[in-house]
C-alpha cells in the first residue's frame, strides 16, 4: 500500500476537507479533516476512519495507524 492508496482510500469513505498521510507501508501518520468529526470524541473520530478502512484494518493491509483528526473549524484555527 502506498500514501497515495491509502489516502485514497480514507477520502472514498469520508468526506475530508484535508488529507495528509506518510509512512513505511505498514505503520502510517495521518491529519484528517472533516465535518464529520464535528461533536465526536477522538476515539469516535478514529473509529469513523477506521470503518472506511474495513477489512484493511484487520488482514494487516493497513498494520498501524495514528491520526490526528480535526474539524474543519479546529484545523483553521491552527497555526499552518
Amino acid at each position: 500500500m502506498t500514501a497515495d492508496e491509502l489516502r485514497s482510500l480514507i477520502a472514498s469513505g469520508l468526506p475530508c476537507d484535508h488529507i495528509e498521510v506518510e509512512g513505511d507501508g505498514r505503520h502510517w501518520q495521518a491529519v484528517i479533516v472533516s465535518a464529520e468529526f464535528a461533536g465526536l470524541r477522538a476515539i469516535q473520530r478514529h473509529q469513523r476512519v477506521y470503518r472506511t478502512l474495513g477489512a484493511r484494518m484487520h488482514n494487516d493491509e493497513v498494520h498501524a495507524l495514528s491520526m490526528k483528526t480535526f474539524t474543519p473549524e479546529e484545523w483553521a484555527a491552527l497555526p499552518h
